[in-house]
């Protein structure tokens, strides 16, 4: 879905910023007995791309003697820890998950070291060592700790930014935010305070800011010389849970059953899904709900939205049948996400669809792929090898190379994030070099060398960006994603298609991909092609379309969209079920 944009560089480590916590300062239950030698803190630092993140484990027993944890960020979301699950510690390992999260973490006991030394995975997989301690303490910074929300200018586009300061055990600890580049919980670094004069660094991005407060104010300059005013908006460093009325609440007028779901040639795949089932005997038309790039749950979950749990909703409501999964590797699926490519993820989608054609109450003869984003990549090749797979549905999908697709996606970003043409220019000579790198036939040692060799020449390009950059050309998911056409397949699929884009789709950008499609599926008498105006990427009824838009828009997908996907089905495929009010 965003990871066109964002897959090497975001972890979604930042979602513990909104999950349930202890209150700051306090510590998780903890047993007092001195002979256990695995109860107390343990700390360890991810390295992820862009970001090095602090994680502190804090291990104990509960009154009746198994073992409970937590796991908290500190760049993150300090004094905020995430309650473990399926913790095991011994002589033989370290193990736990944060199902929630898609988290697992798997380690072996090195007594020489003193440490556990294993993989931590949330989608991809990054060596972890957890060492016996906590981190030593950040120092403290008084009179800061908040939220500070605030604006920079660039180039005449007003740009968001929130600065959020918190002082507990560990310390004083930052975070920023800049929602309209989608960047969420980078760690700030030396920040200080002297005075009336505020300063720190954000590491990730390679600038510092330098200002002054006054009272609730803080303005100053950046070091790339565009200023910032932000203004305390808030005693409290956390952010405030988003409001999402369309998410789906119980009682529903269908019933919702758990599935576990083979894989096919994937070994160790297993797909943990949702089946929605229309109240009545069926047998129903089916949908299966393909999500977009990176790591999905199987609502697609993303800024405290879940677009598939409401488009399933929407649909049995009117006699669909939906099935929605958890990508393989995260949730309560298993298997490896990291290395995996689109085609690994059609194999994925036709285990579904073997599966689900199975199930009592399901016309077989009528099940189609939803899919989104590279889901609308995934369900065609899916119906490469799959002739039973009777219609499609595309939602802000690539109908042209993914090369020329993530060219007009870098140009339209950088302008509404108001890069200067120079700017632009100079990053797009970069990427357009890592691109062609990336898409090529070299081995993975030549297209290390050959992509060194380009970076060598960005001299101005922060460390950990050089790395992202390094990472996601080099990752086989996009080496393959790059190189790949979308035409072929949709050309070859026979059953009737529906393509939608949202008129303010910054990331799919809807003219040059609708008419892609259309070309695509000219000989193709069912396929049809609509720009819903007014709707982003996510199909949010939006102002601009920014990416930034996402998490402020309370709405998670617009009507316009829900009915015009229904309305196309149900007219195919008429339901057996009177619909239900939403």
């Amino acid at each position: 879905m965003l990871r066109f944009l964002l897959r090497a560089g975001l972890l979604a480590l930042a979602g513990f910023a909104c999950a349930p916590s202890f209150a700051r300062g306090a510590s998780p239950p903890v047993s007092a007995s001195a002979r256990e030698p695995w109860i107390g803190p343990w700390h360890g630092t991810l390295d992820a791309g862009k970001r090095r993140l602090r994680l502190q484990l804090t291990i104990g027993k509960d009154a009746s003697g198994l073992w409970q944890g937590q796991l908290e960020s500190l760049d993150q979301a300090p004094g905020q820890g995430m309650p473990l699950s399926e913790l095991s510690v011994g002589d033989d390992g370290l193990r736990f998950s944060l199902p929630a999260k898609g988290i697992r973490y798997e380690g072996t006991w090195e007594p020489e070291g003193n440490h556990f030394v294993g993989t931590f995975r949330q989608g991809a997989a990054f060596p972890l060592a957890f060492a016996r301690g906590p981190f030593a303490a950040a120092p403290l910074v008084q009179g800061l700790d908040g939220a500070w929300e605030g604006t920079t200018l660039r180039n005449g586009v007003e740009m968001r930014m929130a600065l959020r300061v918190g002082t507990g055990n560990g310390g004083t600890v930052a975070t920023f935010d800049a929602p309209d580049m989608l960047a969420k919980a980078m760690p700030v670094t030396a920040l200080a305070r002297d005075g009336d004069r505020i300063r720190f660094t954000l590491p990730t991005a390679g600038v510092s800011f330098a200002g002054r407060i006054e009272g609730e104010e803080l303005s100053g300059r950046w070091t790339d010389g565009s200023r910032s005013r932000f203004r305390r908006t808030g005693s409290s460093a956390e952010a405030v849970a988003p409001r999402r009325p369309q998410t789906p609440r119980s009682p529903f007028p269908y019933r919702d059953l758990d599935a576990s779901i083979p894989g096919i040639v994937a070994p160790g795949v297993t797909l943990s899904a949702t089946l929605s089932l229309p109240d009545g005997d069926g047998p129903f038309p089916a949908a299966i709900l393909i999500t977009g790039s990176g790591p999905q749950d199987r609502d697609e979950s993303a800024f405290g939205h879940k677009p598939f749990a409401v488009l399933a909703d929407h649909l049995a409501r009117r006699g669909v049948a939906v099935l929605r999964y958890d990508d393989r590797g995260v949730g309560r699926s298993t298997g490896r996400h990291a290395g995996a490519t689109s085609a690994d993820f059609a194999n994925d989608a036709n285990a579904a669809f073997a599966w689900l054609a199975a199930q009592p109450g399901i016309d077989a003869n009528a099940i189609g792929f939803i899919g989104h984003s590279e889901g609308g990549i995934v369900g065609p090749l899916a119906a490469l090898d799959n002739p039973k797979v009777a219609w499609m549905v595309l939602l802000a999908a690539p109908g042209v190379p993914i090369a020329a697709m993530l060219e007009a996606q870098r140009k339209a970003l950088a302008q509404a994030q108001g890069r200067s043409a120079a700017e632009q220019e100079a990053s797009e000579a970069l990427q357009a070099g890592a691109m062609r790198i990336a898409g090529s036939t070299l081995d993975e040692a030549a297209a290390r060398s050959a992509l060194d060799a380009l970076l060598d020449e960005a001299a101005k390009l922060p460390p950990a960006s050089r790395d992202a950059m390094r990472k996601q050309a080099l990752d086989p998911w996009f080496r393959w994603f790059v190189r790949h056409d979308p035409a072929q397949a949709l050309a070859r699929f026979p059953g009737p298609i529906l393509a939608l884009n949202g008129a303010l789709d910054r990331q799919v950008l809807p003219r040059q991909n609708l008419e892609g499609i259309r070309a695509a599926t000219a000989s193709n008498r069912d396929a049809a092609t609509r720009e819903l105006a007014g709707l982003n990427h996510l199909f949010q009824t939006a102002r601009t379309g920014g990416l930034g838009e996402y998490a402020a828009i309370e709405e998670t997908m617009s009507p316009l969209a829900l009915d015009a996907v229904s309305g196309w089905i149900v007219e195919r495929y008429p339901a057996r079920t009177p619909a239900s009010p939403d």
